[in-house]
């Protein structure tokens, strides 16, 4: 199974980890990521958080990353959920789940989706601060966790 969602509704993290792994034995490792909102960012308060990205191709991009993933490691199921639109602070933006036979291939699987959702996956960011709205720009840091990929 491959499901990715982008969707301004907040999910249930318990409820989507158990429908992916709903009936299928062969599951002996469940791996998760859940994003939140911080309420800071760059020394400045946040008071909210705006996800835009650009419809169609944000799912094309997240199911190209899965894709990458499933030809790296044995996967059972895999789940995307990235949430888009006015969130606050300790609101969850993502989910990643991964499920295999091990936890090796589930916890790699995972944290590639992550460091390639980060970095290749078309989404905006802007913040309220105290100061105004701003956008958020790519950090140097994903872009150095994408990259120890390329020689894996």
């Amino acid at each position: 199974m491959t499901e990715v969602r982008v969707e301004a509704a907040d999910f249930d993290v318990s409820a989507e980890i158990a429908r992916l792994r709903a009936g299928d034995a062969r599951v002996g490792a469940v791996v998760s990521f859940v994003g939140t909102v911080r309420d800071m960012n760059d020394g400045d308060n946040v008071a909210e958080l705006e996800l835009e990205h650009y419809p169609g191709m944000t799912e094309r991009a997240l199911h190209d990353i899965v894709e990458q993933a499933r030809a790296r490691w044995p996967l059972y199921g895999v789940l995307v959920i990235h949430r888009i639109g006015p969130m606050r602070p300790l609101d969850q933006i993502v989910l990643v789940a991964c499920t295999s036979a091990h936890r090796g291939e589930a916890f790699a699987a995972c944290e590639f989706i992550m460091d390639y959702l980060k970095t290749d996956a078309p989404f905006w960011k802007k913040e309220q601060t105290p100061t105004g709205a701003r956008w958020v720009d790519a950090r140097v840091t994903d872009d150095t966790a994408r990259a120890k990929w390329a020689s894996r």
